[in-house]
């Protein structure tokens, strides 16, 4: 079960973060204040939230655990960049053609 849930948290974060805020929502709250931030980090950064909440074990992180949750920051600011970049291509037409 386990692995199943790290595949389908590796492919779909906002779902995995939502189910786990539904099925464990006390590992949500020991993370984050208020539900404020953890929706944020629903709508535009998932996979950090969702590696923060994971490796928050009540007393906070610690050391290395900071660079997975940048390196998680870093893999959703690159999921927005190339979201960015296809639509600025139209599609048709080669990619330096202006409409």
């Amino acid at each position: 079960m386990g692995c199943l849930f790290a595949l389908f948290a590796g492919i779909f974060p906002r779902l995995a973060l939502f189910i786990v805020w539904v099925a464990r929502p006390k590992l949500v709250d020991a993370a984050f204040d208020t539900w404020f931030w953890p929706l944020l980090g629903i709508i535009f950064l998932p996979f950090a939230t969702l590696m923060y909440v994971i490796l928050y074990t009540g007393g906070g992180l610690h050391g290395f655990d900071w660079f997975w949750v940048v390196l998680a920051g870093l893999l959703d600011l690159l999921h927005w960049g190339a979201g960015w970049t296809q639509r600025r291509q139209a599609p048709g037409y080669p990619a330096g053609a202006q409409v």
